[in-house]
């Protein structure tokens, strides 16, 4: 199966192709005469609605239904701290782009309880239907950036099942097997091919 990621960030790409390629399907990433899509995001404390919305504007984009061996995905995330009250939720990368992870840390700084989790839903859209994936991973706020992989919060997000290490300083592989987002896709993998009996 093809499978198209309508989004413009190529981290997620690379991410969601890595997790099917054993499984033999192709991931690649939607384009509009060259370029991503830019989504008209709807205010919402949910990332849900927002996924939603996202996969209607993708239909809308691809000009409906794609053939039986085309499936098209979308997904947002977003990283809540619990002392912020889920802040930045949602709005995770638009926060992301006007203070920048350093505005994230001055913000907490002196914080004594740093514990946040990033969600992830994953819509998944084939044969006329769309289908919705979840995903959570509790960690906390580290108190400086550290790592060079990754992409948006990674860097000073540290996962619980981790070693310590944020999630900027793990492989690809190592931080899709605890991630979100590595939750929520490996749930859309068990619905494509639930274990035989």
């Amino acid at each position: 199966m093809k499978i198209v990621f309508v989004t413009s960030n190529k981290g997620k790409v690379l991410e969601a192709s890595e997790i099917f390629a054993p499984l033999g399907h192709t991931v690649e990433q939607f384009l509009d005469n060259g370029e991503a899509p830019e989504f008209s995001e709807p205010q919402s404390d949910g990332i849900e609605e927002v996924t939603i919305s996202k996969m209607e504007q993708a239909l809308m984009m691809l000009e409906g239904d794609p053939d039986e061996e085309t499936a098209i995905i979308v997904e947002d995330a977003g990283l809540f701290i619990d002392s912020l009250g889920g802040f930045p939720g949602p709005y995770s990368s638009y926060v992301e782009g006007k203070l920048g992870l350093d505005g994230i840390l001055k913000i907490m700084e002196g914080d004594g309880n740093r514990s946040a989790e990033f969600r992830a839903v994953v819509a998944f859209h084939h044969l006329g239907h769309t289908n919705i994936f979840r995903g959570v991973c509790r960690g906390t706020i580290a108190h400086e950036k550290r790592g060079r992989g990754g992409f948006g919060y990674d860097p000073i997000f540290v996962p619980s099942s981790s070693d310590g290490r944020t999630s900027a300083e793990m492989s690809t592989v190592e931080k899709s097997s605890i991630s979100h987002r590595g939750e929520a896709l490996n749930k859309l993998i068990q619905f494509l091919a639930p274990p035989s009996m």
